[in-house]
């Protein structure tokens, strides 16, 4: 096993390939990766098309059995030894997260970071209690445990590519399933081959895992396969209808993880520094391109005034640029459809009454932190996740118009409240319709211990991590047991 190395991810290994229980050719041909912030070619994969998808499914089914019979504490082994080599090439790691994906440094080692602590959270779901003793009608013996589902289709995300991979990932093959994964086209080795090797190296049983780096057919071929039992899904809330349609017609469970329309409410007790520092955080970190970014920014009318200066302020100071080569604050936006997105949105606002007060420009990818004020519901920055460093400030006059304002949306996702009176502050939040409450912070907040997910067009109801796990990659069975067989009337 090699823990670390100084070429870890050597593309000798795995370059146009994909890992289909090796590393191996595939039907769909080639993927070349580029580099968002400037087009540089970074690699070449394996893309995977329908016939691919249909192979790796296959394996991971016979597969499936076997890896369920395999000892708990020998899957969290796996887990943690999978854990410990992500740590450990850490470094050199990063850096394929940072020109893949167009992170900052730090972002890229809060990937890193979190990437090992979900797998190491997932080591100790493999040991948990599964079942329970029921009451029963007669002398029978009842109890149910928790079972596998079988083969559990993924399908990430560019903007944490490994993170919103290896929650899942991870999780679904501590609990005994087998995995086909279709990283995101444009993040296939940061959400894709790094899980594969660190699994790799840690000695997961060959078609236990499987990485299928491909497009729009690929996941509809992943969704419709009927030897995948079940989908998770992390994406758009236009993709998660996808999915969801798709996984309904084959009877599927589905677990989908969308998008929202984050309201940051800052009440009129708040420090003002402080307050403004977590709009920015929330706004602005990842260029905004985060599912729990803060898209709304709720403030009383009586600081609107000191809060939007202070925000200008630190929009004016937070540079835009290529993270690999210069000292940025935000890097590239994921694509140039984006950006069009992204500037449709601000010149709606501006055309319809709202004050640009910095940024609302690019240099090709680049957008600079932008702050829109006086936003209001008629307005698509008001309605729509923007995913770009665009703060939309918008007033309110009493408590209860900021809840009215905040569950407008169809998103329900996340939502921060920041207040001096603690007590006031958890009364408002008690009102607000989303999955993630943050008292007292912004809206970006998540980790392997908690149930993250959320409600609305922000997803399906269901959750990924912490206790939510076993719920989410298991299911029900009902075991009854007799002493001996009896007759019966007929």
């Amino acid at each position: 096993m090699n823990m670390h190395a100084p070429n870890f991810l050597d593309t000798a290994r795995w370059g146009g390939l994909a890992y289909i229980s090796d590393w191996q050719e595939t039907l769909g041909g080639k993927l070349d990766v580029t580099d968002p912030a400037n087009g540089n070619r970074l690699a070449t994969v394996g893309l995977c098309g329908p016939a691919d998808i249909a192979e790796a499914a296959k394996r991971a089914r016979a597969a499936q059995k076997e890896w369920a019979k395999t000892l708990p504490a020998q899957r969290a082994a796996i887990l943690n030894r999978a854990a410990d080599i992500l740590e450990q090439n850490g470094a050199e790691l990063a850096n394929w997260i940072m020109q893949e994906s167009g992170s900052i440094h730090p972002k890229a080692m809060i990937e890193i970071e979190h990437g090992a602590l979900f797998i190491r959270h997932a080591a100790t779901l493999a040991t948990q209690p599964t079942g329970m003793f029921l009451p029963g009608m007669d002398d029978r013996t009842n109890y149910a445990r928790r079972v596998p589902h079988g083969v559990v289709g993924v399908i990430s995300p560019f903007n944490f590519p490994l993170v919103l991979s290896v929650r899942s990932i991870a999780a679904a093959i501590a609990l005994g399933n087998t995995v086909v994964h279709k990283p995101d086209p444009r993040t296939p080795i940061s959400g894709g081959i790094i899980i594969a090797r660190i699994f790799e190296e840690a000695g997961l049983p060959k078609g236990v895992l499987h990485v299928v780096p491909g497009g729009a057919d690929a996941g509809e071929a992943l969704c419709s396969d009927p030897n995948i039992a079940m989908v998770s899904f992390t994406g758009s809330a236009r993709g998660g209808s996808k999915v969801g349609e798709i996984c309904g017609r084959h009877l599927k469970r589905v677990q989908l993880e969308l998008g929202g329309k984050n309201a940051l409410v800052i009440l009129d007790d708040a420090d003002l520094d402080v307050a403004a520092s977590n709009a920015a955080w929330g706004t602005f970190l990842h260029q905004g391109q985060i599912c729990m970014a803060t898209g709304l920014i709720l403030v009383d009318e009586k600081i609107e005034a000191a809060i939007t200066e202070r925000l200008v302020a630190k929009a004016l100071h937070l540079p835009a640029g290529d993270p690999s080569t210069q000292q940025v604050a935000l890097g590239p936006i994921i694509s140039d459809s984006q950006v069009e997105t992204i500037q449709k949105i601000v010149d709606d606002a501006v055309a319809k009454g709202a004050r640009l007060l910095a940024g609302g420009t690019h240099d090709g990818r680049f957008y600079a932190a932008t702050v829109l004020s006086g936003v209001k519901p008629d307005m698509l920055a008001f309605e729509e996740e923007i995913f770009g460093p665009v703060a939309c400030i918008v007033s309110f006059k009493t408590d209860e118009e900021a809840v009215d304002l905040a569950n407008r949306s169809e998103y329900g996702l996340a939502a921060g409240v920041i207040s001096g009176d603690l007590g006031r502050a958890m009364g408002l939040g008690d009102q607000l319709n989303v999955g993630q409450l943050h008292i007292n912070d912004q809206t970006i907040n998540g980790g392997p211990y908690a149930p993250f997910g959320g409600r609305g067009k922000s997803g399906n109801g269901t959750r990924v991590g912490g206790p939510a796990d076993i719920e989410e990659f298991t299911q029900w069975q009902w075991v009854s047991v007799k002493k001996a067989a009896t007759p019966y009337p007929f």
